[in-house]
């Protein structure tokens, strides 16, 4: 068999990092330190995606952290359950990091996301039905004031919190992303599967009765 030579590149070898460079007559260190690298900023999601589809974990657990925040208050308002939403938070990243390779990138990556979380929530409210109201610390809001005030308001998002638990499952959902996470109609359909105008009709039935149901605390 012919043995193969690989051909050497041409010119001088590359110096290593913060070395001076030769002068044009090749004596070391005239012509000023060779530029050091520069750092490499931050990936942008659609690398980490990239790279999370070819299977780096560190990738996705990065978008993992981006997100979950968010996925994660979705799950706790969706639900009424703390301990369900951690399951349903936790199942949804497992099956998302099964599907990474299903994302075409038709909308935007949060999206895909916040559609598995609902479907994941919503799999778990059909199969429990259990939807109870959080307690205080889980407030939407920090309360701060008076101790009479902070007691007041606990009381009214406890109330408002049993209001939502009590909605139906598709105008929660469709409430949740829009009154707290502030996404459009549009990107809601996206996440839910279902039209704009569904979306509408069912955030306005939902604000319908929530106000009903808390006017005492006018």
């Amino acid at each position: 068999m012919q043995a193969t030579h690989r051909t050497p590149p041409e010119g001088p070898p590359p110096a290593a990092p913060g070395a001076r460079r030769p002068d044009d007559a090749g004596r070391p260190g005239a012509a000023g330190p060779v530029p050091l690298p520069a750092r490499r900023s931050p990936a942008g999601e659609a690398e980490l995606v990239a790279r999370a589809q070819d299977g780096d974990v560190h990738a996705f657990a990065e978008l993992a952290a981006r997100h979950q925040d968010a996925l994660f208050r979705v799950a706790v308002r969706v639900l009424g359950h703390r301990a369900d939403a951690e399951d349903a938070l936790q199942e949804a990243l497992i099956d998302a990091w099964r599907r990474i390779g299903t994302f075409r990138g038709e909308a935007a990556f949060s999206t895909w996301m916040y559609r598995i979380v609902t479907n994941r929530c919503t799999a778990l409210v059909r199969r429990a039905r259990r939807t109870e109201p959080l307690p205080p610390e889980d407030a939407l809001v920090a309360v701060s004031g008076s101790p009479e005030r902070a007691a007041e308001v606990d009381a009214e998002l406890t109330a408002l919190s049993g209001a939502l638990a009590e909605l139906p499952e598709e105008q929660r959902t469709s409430w949740v992303l829009r009154e707290l996470e502030g996404l459009g109609y549009a990107e809601i359909s996206q996440i839910t599967g279902a039209t704009e105008t569904a979306v509408r009709g069912r955030i306005h039935r939902a604000r319908t009765a929530l106000a009903e149901r808390m006017r005492v605390w006018r």
